[in-house]
């Protein structure tokens, strides 16, 4: 009998222990989870993602990467890169399940529209690093009044010019289109490609920003056009479509121009073949790594007469930096951020990468970057592309300019891009 008292004592006693270290436990995992990620609290690893599209820039942001994984040594930055076409189509994708793109960076227009009303961007208006950058520059990001993205890039979305070879010929930026098309005849006459046209990826894309900026100068146009307002077989569209097929029509653009991609209309500028590159500064830097000797300008074409010409140049910013609203790591994903909009940190890829960036009194150190920032002085405006709003729609303008250059009219193209565009408004 008194054995199985004491057996009795026993087995409570081990309950009650089993019981205390299960509320221990408890009380541990849940400490470990007040507020702070697991990483930080114990002194863990934290990795975070960091995705974008320009492979180009690689080797600058693993130098920055690995500044900040030093001053921060409880996190680990992992940097994936893909083709921007690939970018644009996949990269909302990858941010749903929050395990890639902690950080992430974006384009302007529909991609950061579809990101956005899929609520996939942690808001950033009360970060204290958004006084780094210029607020003129930083709608492009914002949504209902809230910073969603911070742009990092002002990009000139218009012509590269090789200035020796202007020089060489006694020719200057025109004022007016008759100039501009008596500059490309020039080239031409004196065995110059006038125009490296990437005909095949980008080109249609970019160089209608500066063909269309004058022909109409509504800022609301493409808004317009969306909502079945105006359209595409307006006087304005169908004249900026005439006047690209009027540049293939007298072989200002290269042969095949169509089967030309971005990196082919490179190295034919590049090689000094070619006088114009219908791209954007972007690109200025990556020339000047094939050509080292090679001097480079923008210019945009004024498509009307001279005092007709409201704006002289186009202008975007881009490559906007972003936090997955589904992030598990925001706290880290918001110091990377943080520490890229340092303005020293800035900098160092303002001038490695050889692009211009949002980030307030930023030195440039290349004469490229230095003729490229001039340009902020000048009238330019916001690239219009990106303010068609639907990705289709987007597709039906820039497919109108591949087709007048592969031999439709003006007016066939502009009729079936909107045809395209009115199927849209009804769905």
């Amino acid at each position: 009998m008194k054995r199985g008292v004491n057996m009795k004592k026993i087995t409570v006693t081990i309950l009650m222990f089993l019981i205390s270290a299960l509320v221990v436990a408890g009380c541990g995992n849940s400490s470990t989870n007040s507020g702070k990620e697991a990483g930080e609290s114990s002194g863990k690893t934290t990795k975070i993602s960091f995705i974008h599209w320009r492979g180009e820039d690689v080797k600058v942001f693993d130098g920055l990467i690995a500044e900040f994984e030093k001053a921060n040594p409880t996190i680990k930055v992992e940097m994936n890169v893909f083709p921007s076409e690939q970018y644009l189509a996949n990269a909302q994708a990858k941010l749903l399940d929050g395990a890639s793109g902690d950080v992430f960076a974006s384009f302007p227009g529909a991609q950061f529209g579809s990101i956005s009303k899929a609520e996939l961007y942690a808001e950033l208006s009360d970060a204290d690093f958004a006084a780094n950058y210029s607020p003129n520059l930083l709608a492009a990001g914002q949504k209902d009044g809230k910073q969603l993205a911070f742009p990092y890039q002002l990009v000139y979305n218009q012509p590269i010019y090789n200035k020796t070879i202007f020089e060489k010929l006694n020719l200057t930026p025109p004022n007016d289109w008759e100039q501009f098309l008596q500059l490309c005849e020039t080239l031409k006459k004196n065995g110059y490609i006038p125009i490296a046209f990437p005909g095949a990826d980008i080109g249609p894309g970019q160089f209608i920003n500066s063909m269309m900026m004058n022909n109409n100068t509504d800022e609301d146009i493409w808004a317009k056009v969306e909502s079945g307002q105006a359209k595409l077989t307006d006087e304005w569209f169908v004249r900026t479509l005439s006047q690209f097929k009027e540049l293939n029509d007298k072989e200002y653009f290269q042969k095949d121009s169509l089967g030309t991609s971005k990196d082919i209309a490179g190295s034919l500028f590049a090689q000094e073949k070619a006088a114009m590159l219908a791209t954007g500064s972007y690109m200025m830097s990556g020339m000047k790594q094939q050509n080292p000797n090679i001097e480079l300008g923008l210019l945009a074409p004024i498509t009307v007469a001279a005092d007709q010409a409201v704006y002289e140049g186009i202008h975007t910013t881009t490559f906007m930096l972003g936090v997955n609203a589904l992030s598990k790591h925001k706290d880290a994903a918001i110091k990377f951020l943080a520490f890229l909009s340092e303005k020293q940190n800035a900098e160092k890829y303002a001038n490695g990468t050889g692009q211009l960036v949002t980030v307030k009194d930023v030195s440039y150190k290349t004469p490229e970057l230095q003729h490229s920032a001039t340009w902020m002085d000048k009238k330019t405006r916001f690239q219009p592309r990106y303010l068609i709003a639907n990705a289709a729609n987007e597709k039906a303008v820039t497919t109108s300019v591949q087709a007048v250059i592969a031999g439709k009219t003006a007016e066939e193209a502009a009729k079936n891009a909107q045809a395209l565009i009115d199927q849209n408004i009804k769905k």
